[in-house]
């Protein structure tokens, strides 16, 4: 089995970002808007990531509209799993933030037990890929918490919770510029992306009586599907390109 993870470039994180903020708003439409509640949102979500984990663990090399799409429906279903907590349990966003930074800390330490590396260079077995796909849910539950946490229980607010987690988002490349372990940075790059683009997709959906801008769950959620769709297309044809073209070289 090839590496099933993409390269992490510039394109990754863009995509990374926007699914993260299409986890927000688009989980917030379907549950609030829509009408189908938290949990028959949670319910419907979930039966689409099986299938899609399904389809994604049964290719042999990295396919990247199957890989984004489980992307996106993860970040769903991590932002659901965060509501459900919140809204329906009264579990309090310190707990649930705890809680989950420590379901993801015993699943790298399981993880690095089992396989003794943490590189998203070496998804090459079926187990090492379940091991990637459970951390990447326990980061965005983790990240959805966290950004919740941070701007609405610690009332910073969409537009400081941008900034709150984007500066160390930049610390983190920095610091990964000048050396530090490119896997430690690659996860913890990996977490904080999540309430970012959680601030960013609340930042521009919410009505400006909340802080938002105002443009609605659905032109949000739309606008940023959009783009991923364009980007995904873009990596497919890339990659077609470069394998037709490599055999003339």
């Amino acid at each position: 089995m090839l590496n099933k993870v993409p390269e992490v470039t510039a394109i990754f994180w863009a995509i990374k970002i926007l699914s993260t903020t299409v986890g927000e708003t688009g989980a917030d439409y379907l549950a609030v808007h829509v009408g189908l509640g938290a949990s028959l949102t949670a319910i419907c979500m979930t039966g689409l990531l099986i299938a899609a984990l399904l389809l994604q663990l049964s290719r042999s090399t990295y396919v990247p509209w199957i890989y984004w799409l489980t992307v996106v429906l993860v970040s769903i279903v991590g932002t659901q799993l965060t509501d459900l907590l919140t809204d329906k349990l009264e579990i309090s966003l310190y707990t649930s933030t705890a809680s989950f930074a420590a379901a993801l800390a015993a699943t790298f330490a399981i993880w690095y037990g089992a396989e003794r590396t943490l590189s998203i260079h070496s998804i090459v077995t079926a187990r090492r890929e379940l091991f990637y796909w459970t951390a990447i849910l326990f980061t965005f539950a983790l990240g959805t918490a966290a950004g919740d946490l941070a701007t609405e229980a610690l009332g910073l607010g969409f537009q400081v919770g941008v900034v709150a987690f984007g500066a160390p988002i930049s610390a983190v490349a920095v610091s990964y510029t000048i050396g530090a372990n490119p896997v430690l940075t690659f996860w913890l790059a990996y977490i904080l992306t999540r309430p970012l683009g959680a601030s960013l997709g609340d930042l521009l959906s919410q009505s400006r009586e909340y802080g938002g801008m105002g443009l609605g769950t659905i032109q949000t959620s739309i606008a940023f599907l959009t783009v991923i769709v364009g980007l995904v297309a873009w990596v497919t044809f890339e990659g077609d390109g470069a394998r037709r073209a490599g055999p003339a070289q």
